[in-house]
């Protein structure tokens, strides 16, 4: 009876979701994020895309990483508000998302990359139930950092299945234009 006690007068450990580790911070619309540097591939300067015609606002287009069809997300209209604007500090952020036994390939727009942080378990509180932007689903919690809270995406949450369905569609679409002859980025484009 005292070791249940005692068990239960321990502090609960942090979820396996709120582990302490390295975290790429980065800014959309004034608010900070963080993400986890294991699903990060890469990082890359906002260059032109290849505009797919009739996709959602959502998706800006596809980019060539190494002779591989990117689909580019921006994040900002994906949380409901409105499109990122470009600036010269603008980035595109590769991440790999699983997808039940597969790993797809995306590019995020992000406003501007802050840091890589290291951020420990006992500074990650919960996801908040309420004031988001976004769906709580896609918050793994909120990290205390030197800049006030950054809020920590689950990014295999961030595109549902039915997204991740019309990435797919963007990456085949974005061939057979290639395939076309058009493999330059389409006029309107920001760089």
């Amino acid at each position: 009876m005292t070791a249940l006690a005692r068990e239960e007068d321990r502090p609960a450990e942090a979820p396996a979701d709120r582990e302490a580790g390295q975290y790429l911070t980065f800014t959309l619309q004034g608010e900070l994020y963080a993400i986890d540097i294991l699903n990060i591939k890469e990082i890359i300067e906002y260059g032109s895309l290849t505009v797919v015609p009739m996709m959602p606002e959502v998706i800006r287009g596809v980019i060539n990483l190494r002779g591989a069809v990117v689909p580019v997300i921006d994040l900002a209209s994906r949380f409901g508000g409105e499109s990122s604007a470009i600036t010269r500090k603008s980035c595109i952020v590769i991440l790999e998302l699983q997808s039940g036994e597969v790993t797809e390939v995306v590019g995020v727009v992000v406003d501007a990359v802050d840091a890589v942080l290291e951020i420990a378990a006992a500074d990650i509180a919960p996801a908040p139930a309420f004031g988001a932007k976004i769906r709580t689903e896609s918050i793994l919690g909120m990290a205390k950092v030197q800049k006030g809270f950054a809020i920590i995406l689950d990014v295999d949450n961030v595109l549902s299945a039915e997204d991740l369905s019309l990435l797919g569609q963007v990456e085949h679409a974005a061939s057979l234009h290639e395939a076309g002859g058009a493999g330059s980025a389409s006029p309107g484009t920001a760089s």
